[in-house]
């Protein structure tokens, strides 16, 4: 199954906008006589910073003159005339365009990008919304600093809530069910589109773009210029949510210690070849096995990172790929098709079931082989206190220094201070990384043409329910937060890139060594391979919550790697049974013997051999990513 991205911009919507432009420019000089502005870049021709007094309109205009396509009442019409069109909002752009360097825009381009939010946002001025995001460094700077900016140069008030993802999930899931409305924009996992697609309850974006949101639609967004629009679409490819913030899962390792010679001379009389970049898991399990116990510079280091305390984020260890990553599920990007990474079986866009008996995959031997290798690296290679982390604690423990590698990385966690700052452990003298990223090492049952690894991307989530003023804020904030102007900044702070112009930026590339490779797999083909959960899973909030209490359970010892993924694919089977979506709705399939499917092409696949441990040194792998 292929998504392609299908943002229409019909003629006469270019035109609608293009008008609006030229009327706004227009508004903006009565409130400067004299002073002529280049209707398309907003610069003063005089060539200097023109700060503009309060508007002087003596009577009011048609509504058709700020926005063709919208129709206020006659009290937001005069709103929206009388307000000041420009001062203070003039002097907080040229106050935030100081501090939002560098930047991919010039200034002069950032000015125009800026008083575009700021005259499209007259109407709204005094008004607030309310939005919330997960708990990652990306979304505190978003509130600390994009919001404070957002109401300075706009005139809108953003109330702006970080919680925890799972939190997230839970309030979105509530305003969609109840039409009680919690916020007026989620920055909600691009996971749940395929619960999105089938409920219908957030606004399609591709619509609203192309009709009633037109004239809130930033000239200069520059869709072609995200990196994977496409998670966010359903099947049809409708945008129904916009990237804000996304990082990939990655391999970690130290490499200092991996291109030490006693080091690599040490592995290879013990293993038979060579220390480097594990290419499938059998080699990581060496590196783990070789580096656990071992004295280096005077500590005790560890060959192995994870998390395995019983939370809603030991279900993410799994559900984020990690099934697919050791091969359950078919070839085909950005999901396996028929049969994706949670093992669910999809047949025109329906799901048909997740066990073996119904064709699925979350109970077969690939995925039996994911959650026995996850419970064994934990107990033998991982620090003992690792059993008691969630993701969060976890993501930034290998800044201690005591880690050589790990599988599972969220490079979100690599933009904490104590992997750059001087002095840290894993930083040189020369305040360069002494660890770098790389491919994400694979299973025995994974077949070329699979996906590689994961991409979380949280995106801009509109719930249907929030309309008309309050959408429109909504949307323009949105956008604001991914807007040229500010991306590169924030891909500074917080590490989660979502344009390629921030990661083909000139100041990125003069200082690419500061990343340790994510710059290099960024700008790579291979970034493709990892992928966000995609659009088969029906139910994401319902189906994930079913991992976690099973896989806490295989981690004590109270069921068997087996016997906890078969009771979390009957679990699926048994919701997906229930649901009722309005359309794509599952229907499952009969129950047949396992020996069936196992024997039929592709997933759930039969009983594989072990492989043989594959490495690459990572200096030639960096090659194959620049190419």
């Amino acid at each position: 199954m292929t998504r392609h991205n299908r943002f229409t911009n019909p003629p006469q919507n270019r035109f609608m906008m293009l008008l609006t432009t030229l009327l706004l420019a227009s508004i903006l000089l009565l409130s400067s006589p004299g002073i002529a502005i280049h209707a398309f870049s907003n610069t003063p021709i005089l060539g200097k910073p023109v700060y503009y007094p309060k508007a002087k309109i003596s009577a009011p205009l048609p509504a058709q003159a700020f926005f063709p396509t919208y129709q206020p009442t006659t009290t937001q019409m005069h709103t929206a005339v009388q307000a000041p069109i420009i001062e203070p909002y003039e002097s907080a752009i040229q106050k935030w365009v100081d501090e939002f360097q560098p930047s991919t825009l010039s200034r002069a381009a950032m000015v125009a990008e800026l008083r575009w939010f700021a005259a499209t946002a007259a109407p709204f001025r005094g008004r607030t919304i309310r939005v919330v995001a997960e708990d990652i460094k990306t979304h505190f700077w978003e509130r600390d600093v994009l919001a404070q900016a957002f109401t300075e140069i706009t005139g809108i008030h953003v109330i702006f809530d970080v919680v925890g993802e799972g939190t997230v999930v839970e309030r979105i899931t509530e305003q969609l069910r109840t039409g009680r409305i919690i916020y007026d924009i989620y920055v909600n996992d691009a996971d749940l589109v395929g619960t999105h697609l089938r409920s219908q309850g957030v606004v399609n974006l591709t619509e609203y773009m192309a009709g009633e949101g037109a004239p809130y639609t930033n000239p200069t967004l520059d869709l072609e210029d995200f990196l994977n629009l496409e998670f966010g679409q359903d099947y049809d490819g409708n945008q129904l949510q916009l990237p804000d913030q996304q990082f990939a899962n990655l391999y970690w390792f130290r490499y200092d210690w991996f291109t030490r010679p006693d080091l690599q001379a040490a592995f290879r009389a013990e293993y038979g070849y060579e220390l480097g970049v594990p290419i499938n898991w059998a080699a990581y399990e060496d590196i783990a096995e070789f580096f656990t116990g071992r004295e280096i510079d005077g500590q005790i280091v560890y060959g192995h990172l994870d998390y395995g305390k019983k939370s809603p984020s030991l279900g993410w260890r799994f559900t984020d790929a990690w099934l697919s990553i050791a091969g359950v599920g078919d070839v085909g990007l950005p999901n396996g098709l028929p049969v994706d990474e949670w093992g669910i079986r999809v047949e025109d866009r329906v799901p048909v079931g997740a066990s073996v008996a119904r064709g699925g995959a979350a109970n077969g031997p690939a995925a039996v082989y994911a959650l026995t290798k996850y419970i064994e690296w934990l107990n033998s290679y991982a620090p003992p206190e690792a059993i008691t982390w969630e993701w969060v604690d976890a993501g930034p423990m290998a800044a201690r220094g005591n880690i050589a590698q790990r599988i599972f990385q969220y490079v979100t966690w690599l933009s904490a201070d104590e992997f750059h700052e001087p002095g840290s452990p894993v930083v040189g003298a020369d305040g360069k990384p002494l660890w770098r990223v790389a491919p994400t090492p694979h299973g025995r049952y994974w077949d070329e043409g699979m996906k590689v690894g994961y991409q979380d991307a949280g995106s801009w989530t509109i719930p249907q329910n929030v309309r008309g003023q309050r959408r429109a804020m909504a949307w323009l904030w949105a956008q604001f937060a991914v807007s040229k102007t500010v991306a590169l900044e924030k891909f500074l702070v917080g590490g989660t890139p979502v344009r390629r112009s921030t990661v083909f930026a000139d100041y990125i590339t003069e200082r690419i060594d500061n990343w340790g490779g994510l710059i290099e797999f960024y700008r790579s083909s291979d970034e493709t391979k990892w992928t966000d959960t995609g659009p088969n899973v029906p139910d994401y909030p319902r189906l994930s919550a079913i991992w976690w209490p099973n896989i806490a359970r295989a981690i004590a010892g109270d069921l068997t790697p087996q016997q906890a993924m078969d009771a979390i694919a009957q679990q699926m089977d048994d919701a997906m049974s229930k649901m009722r979506m309005t359309v794509y709705s599952p229907v499952l399939n009969p129950i047949q013997d396992e020996a069936y499917w196992l024997a039929q092409p592709g997933a759930p696949k039969p009983e594989r051999p072990p492989e043989t441990p594959q490495t690459i040194p990572y200096d030639e792998l960096i090659k194959q990513w620049q190419q």
